[in-house]
């Protein structure tokens, strides 16, 4: 090799001038033929991008609210999110989480028949909230809105059911510009959806109760208790007021009151009970905002007792404002339930019934937003919570 080279200097004397000369003329094509110049191919988000991660998200949640229709899901063919491909789709492993979501679902539609409730239809629709894309990685965030058709079991259900969930789909791009979706998970204000699978997070610290924070009675799930009547009219409070405010704004936030939903804030429940309960003619009591025997709220500040889950609890006691009923079956229209889903002495979601119909109560709240779900929906994801029942 050493000879060779020797042989033909002047050749590749000639060759480096004319080389040199070309690096100067054209410096901005050296990327084409640099040794080591990468050839993967950078993805894309544009409108057509964004469009396809709504459209996967929109598949993923529409398959969730059929697995609880009481039908054969799309007549027995794939789930929908299960025919996408191309440029977005669902990677193996949350293809098989969503695979075991919709059984658990199917299940959990099967105990709700054997306890006279079904969904006759369902329809859901997802909008596109923000996209982040960091390199390869692209963090969507997406609105669901779900409305479920009650099926006529007793005749006397209502419409429809629905609520409104906040999601997150994580998307990873490969090699070839195609991204695949690598994780799911709810906002920081998303549970206690119909469809919700994972048990939700507890957003309130355990508190220790004290002989001046007064603790009510756990509430039986079983059905068909003894009656407990309540006279709905001509009393202190108007009670279809209570019902009327909260069907009303259970998506759509009065701006007259702080929105507590999002990361940090603790969630918008009780304060949406709250309102709804002064709707119906509970008067505040002022004072200090820390002392739960205190009880006021408005869109520059709130008492704890306003907005906090245990706090509220303790006001409603300690105030005779409500007494403890003995099975959640027995609310009526007005009545307050609050469920302690991990059992550890600190309630964590507070809910407001505004429908009974034929001995079963349905209820409406926020985080998430809930229109009239069944008492025997909530039981039924979340058996091993406790509940907690008040007669307002």
């Amino acid at each position: 090799m050493k000879s060779r080279k020797l042989k033909h200097t002047r050749r590749r004397a000639t060759i480096l001038t004319a080389a040199a000369a070309s690096a100067v003329a054209g410096v901005a094509l050296l990327p084409n033929w640099n040794a080591g110049a990468s050839t993967t191919v950078e993805p894309q988000v544009d409108a057509q991008t964004k469009a396809a991660f709504q459209s996967l998200a929109d598949a993923v949640f529409t398959d969730r609210t059929n697995a609880l229709v009481d039908r054969p899901r799309h007549g027995g063919k794939k789930a929908v999110s299960e025919g996408v491909s191309g440029k977005v789709e669902l990677s193996s492993g949350i293809g098989r989480t969503e695979n075991a979501a919709r059984k658990q679902l199917d299940d959990r539609k099967n105990r709700l028949a054997r306890n006279g409730e079904r969904y006759s239809a369902g329809s859901t629709k997802v909008t596109l909230d923000r996209t982040e894309v960091k390199g390869r990685t692209a963090v969507v965030r997406v609105t669901e809105n779900t409305t479920l058709t009650y099926a006529k079991v007793t005749g006397g259900e209502p419409g429809t059911t629905g609520f409104q969930a906040h999601h997150e789909l994580t998307f990873k791009a490969d090699s070839n510009g195609s991204w695949k979706v690598t994780k799911i998970r709810e906002a920081a204000d998303g549970y206690l959806a119909v469809n919700q699978l994972a048990q939700p997070k507890t957003t309130t610290a355990a508190v220790k109760t004290t002989t001046t924070t007064p603790a009510a009675p756990r509430a039986a799930i079983t059905k068909r208790p003894p009656a407990a009547p309540k006279n709905l009219t001509g009393g202190e409070y108007d009670y279809q007021a209570m019902a009327a405010y909260a069907e009303k704004h259970w998506t759509n936030y009065n701006p007259a009151y702080p929105d507590f939903n999002g990361a940090g804030a603790g969630g918008d429940c009780t304060n949406f009970v709250s309102q709804s309960l002064k709707a119906g003619g509970w008067k505040h009591v002022p004072g200090y905002v820390y002392d739960y025997t205190r009880w006021f709220g408005n869109a520059d500040i709130q008492s704890h007792s306003f907005v906090g889950v245990n706090e509220w609890s303790w006001f409603a006691q300690n105030s005779k404002r409500t007494t403890s009923l003995a099975n959640v079956y027995q609310m009526d229209v007005g009545d307050v339930l609050q469920v302690d889903f991990n059992k550890d002495g600190s309630k964590d979601h507070t809910m407001i019934v505004t429908s009974r119909r034929n001995g079963v109560p349905y209820l409406t709240y926020h985080s998430t937003n809930t229109l009239r779900r069944s008492v025997t929906s909530i039981i039924s994801s979340y058996p091993n919570a406790a509940y907690y029942a008040y007669r307002t």
